[in-house]
């Protein structure tokens, strides 16, 4: 006997099919966010720019996995998962991460869980560990900024005729 419960890999398997949807949603977010940032040449020199796009994706996926994490604490709450009093987001976090310190055991009948828990949460923290590595190498080879508009190409020629004319002027006097 397997000792599978249907129940269990349809609860399991319907939990770890929202975080995937969660997780790519946040993650093509993420993607459109740090490309903007990386696309955006006002935030000063490039040491800035690079800390606030990591800083920016870094937090985004913190956020992307604690909301993966509190449907898994929902879905052990829904089901009666685990004994009464149970902090549920502790015990998800605790499946997900794959920490399993053991002091919080399911009850039987939803023993499956918790391995299909911490099945999803390696894969997603693996999933964002391959964006992570992405934005890093990215922030090695920024892209070079877009073409300017005809008002911004003025100006910048006006100032520098302008700086021309200084040192031309200054030139002269020494």
């Amino acid at each position: 006997m397997l000792g599978v419960s249907w129940d269990e890999l349809l609860v399991g398997g319907g939990a770890s099919a929202v975080n995937l949807v969660i997780h790519a949603v946040l993650l093509a977010a993420i993607v459109r966010v740090v490309s903007a940032l990386r696309d955006y040449r006002m935030l000063g020199p490039s040491i800035i720019q690079r800390t606030v796009v990591i800083y920016v994706a870094g937090l985004l996926l913190v956020l992307a996995h604690y909301l993966e994490v509190r449907v898994w604490a929902r879905t052990y709450e829904w089901v009666g998962a685990a004994p009464p009093n149970t902090p549920f987001v502790y015990f998800a976090f605790s499946n997900y991460t794959t920490l399993g310190y053991g002091d919080i055991v399911p009850v039987d009948e939803w023993r499956l869980l918790g391995p299909i828990t911490a099945l999803n949460g390696i894969l997603l923290i693996g999933w964002s560990t391959a964006l992570i590595y992405a934005v890093l190498r990215g922030t090695d080879d920024p892209k070079p900024a877009g073409p300017l508009s005809s008002d911004a190409a003025a100006e910048i020629r006006s100032e520098v005729e302008k700086a021309e004319r200084n040192v031309a002027r200054e030139l002269k006097r020494g």
